[in-house]
Parts: C-alpha cells; sequence; structure tokens
C-alpha cells in the first residue's frame, strides 16, 4: 500500500488527540465546557473549540430534560467541573433554548494577529449571549440605520413630487 494511502486510513482514530492521552482530552474538554457554561463565550484553538462543540450541545440537549432527570444531573455533574455552575444550565440556559431543536453554539474562525506561531484560534458561543456580536452589520445591509433613513427620505420624496404635480421647486 502506498504511504499516501496509509495517511488517509484512520484506522477508528475519529477524534482530535488535545493531549496525550484519553484522560487529558477529557480533561481538556471538560474544562472548555465549564468555561462556555461560565461565560458563554470563549476563545481558544479551533480544535478545542470544533471538539467541544458537541460535547456543549449535549449538554443543554440533557439540561432541557430538567433537573429532577436523574441522567441530566449525572451527565451535567461529570461536564462541569465548577459544581456551583449546574444551576445556571438549568435554570438560564435550558430555559432560553427551549424553542430550539440543536444548534445551541455558534463558533467563529479569528485572523491571526501574531506570526510567530501558526496556531488557529476561534471563538465559541452560544446563541443568545449578553454580549455584543462578533459580525457588525454590513452598511449595505437593507436594515442598517443609513439604509432605513435613505428609504423613507426617498418615500417622502416621491410623495412630494407626486402632490405638486411633477414639478419641482
Amino acid at each position: 500500500m502506498r504511504l499516501s494511502l496509509m495517511l488517509l486510513i484512520s484506522h477508528g482514530k475519529r477524534q482530535r488527540r488535545l493531549g496525550t492521552g484519553k484522560p487529558q482530552r477529557l480533561n481538556i474538554l471538560r474544562h472548555v465546557v465549564t468555561g462556555l457554561v461560565k461565560y458563554e463565550r470563549l476563545e481558544t484553538t479551533y480544535a478545542r473549540c470544533d471538539e467541544a462543540r458537541f460535547y456543549a450541545e449535549r449538554l443543554i440537549d440533557y439540561a432541557k430534560l430538567g433537573n429532577t432527570n436523574p441522567g441530566a444531573m449525572r451527565i451535567a455533574d461529570y461536564w462541569i467541573t465548577e459544581k456551583a455552575l449546574i444551576p445556571k444550565l438549568f435554570e438560564t440556559l435550558a430555559p432560553r433554548f427551549a424553542n430550539y431543536d440543536g444548534q445551541y453554539c455558534r463558533l467563529y474562525r479569528l485572523p491571526q494577529t501574531i506570526q510567530r506561531n501558526s496556531i488557529e484560534m476561534a471563538v465559541l458561543e452560544y446563541k443568545g449571549n449578553p454580549y455584543p456580536s462578533l459580525r457588525p452589520i454590513p452598511k449595505n445591509h437593507p436594515n442598517s440605520i443609513a439604509n432605513i433613513l435613505v428609504e423613507g427620505l426617498r418615500e417622502d420624496y416621491d410623495k412630494r413630487k407626486t402632490e405638486m404635480g411633477g414639478r419641482e421647486e
């Protein structure tokens, strides 16, 4: 078998390593998920964000079952390392996502600012957090304040022009 084909075969390894072994990988993911529950927005490497996103969304799915469900409490107790955050998960985050069917997180890649390392950074956040959006509304967006004002002026101008019978002052 050629070397290039051998590199494409994963042999059941579907996850990123993120460390030296499985216990350290799970520990890193638990801390990322805990930070996401605590701050609702987290900046770390893209690999960690991408891996932790799945577990953070599953945690919300279990939290939507309620804090009386023993399975949901067991999962929350495992994934959240700061036990004072468990009520926030069930009382704040779960009701916020009650109408969502999935996709509770957003993942944004950040541009590289320092050229000394090539680590790709990203931001992982829960939807509906209290922070300002990372993506500003573009200026040519139809709902921007400038475009709404210009459209109102055009309508007033056209209305005034039709009232005056087409002549201008």
